[in-house]
């Protein structure tokens, strides 16, 4: 008798189904949190982008800018392509620090004196040269 309480035990468990209230009496599990969403990035297209018309506007240089870049309008972004030219050239740049300038007399003139002249401040310097 007792193998037959085993055996109608083991079929009652096996048929049997367990009672709705604990499922939902279980602890839901914790949720990592949340992560913020990368941004979209926007859709390339197959066109170039255009470059602003004001930078692209040939300026007519001052006397002391041509000195370095020569007497012919350029656009700005020309203008600071010249002028990097010229300090590459004459190993204007700082060794230690890249972002400094060291102007020799032409550009000590354009610089306003200073002997030294970080690159973001060269571009503000120079636009007071250009009409």
């Amino acid at each position: 008798m007792a193998t037959a309480k085993k055996a109608s035990k083991k079929t009652a468990k096996k048929g049997a189904k367990k009672p709705a209230a604990k499922k939902s009496a279980k602890k839901p599990a914790k949720k990592a949190p949340a992560k913020k969403a990368a941004p979209k990035k926007a859709k390339k297209s197959g066109a170039k982008r255009k470059p602003n018309a004001a930078f692209m506007k040939p300026m007519t240089p001052s006397s002391t800018l041509a000195s370095v870049v020569g007497a012919m309008p350029l656009p700005r972004t020309e203008v600071t392509k010249k002028i990097w030219d010229y300090i590459k050239k004459n190993k204007l740049q700082d060794s230690i620090n890249k972002r400094l300038i060291n102007a020799d007399e032409k550009l000590r003139q354009i610089f306003g004196g200073k002997k030294q002249v970080s690159m973001f401040e060269m571009t503000k310097l120079v636009s007071s040269h250009l009409k």
